[in-house]
């Protein structure tokens, strides 16, 4: 029997075509030879733009610092970040994202925008344009760490 989407609560109705979103991008990566996995790509997908801190990552991942460390290790590992010192606090490092890793990030996003085109092609841009606007309303209010999407 197929899942009635008429009476899924609304965060399941969210997490499904980001969880396929996800797979398809992820699933791409591994064939052009980046291996990373679900998440390894969540942490790494909120480190800020100037590098972000293990605690800042752990906050925004809704992980433990531990984790995110291990996570940051295998990523440090593949090529993807490195660990740099803060300029603002000698004590901290911020994870970096690697020249392989903006590759990876620009690949990633070509490969979202796939994905995209075809939800446009199933919706109509028109309705994929107005689902976005509603769903930026939405993070404006939901997103606890706005300082990195």
């Amino acid at each position: 029997m197929p899942p009635d989407y008429d009476v899924m609560n609304t965060g399941l109705l969210l997490y499904l075509p980001y969880r396929y979103l996800e797979e398809r991008v992820l699933e791409a990566l591994r064939e052009q030879g980046y291996p990373i996995t679900a998440s390894q790509a969540r942490v790494f997908q909120r480190i800020g733009p100037h590098g972000s801190r293990l605690v800042d990552l752990a906050a925004a991942t809704s992980l433990t610092k531990q984790s995110v460390g291990f996570l940051v290790d295998q990523l440090e590992t593949a090529g993807y970040v490195t660990r740099e010192p803060d300029a603002r606090d000698a004590r901290a490092r911020l994870v970096t994202i690697t020249p392989t890793g903006r590759t990876l990030v620009e690949e990633g996003a070509r490969i979202g925008a796939e994905v995209e085109r075809e939800w446009a092609d199933l919706l109509g841009a028109d309705d994929l344009a107005q689902m976005r606007r509603a769903l930026a309303r939405l993070s404006e209010h939901t997103d606890r760490h706005p300082d990195r999407a």
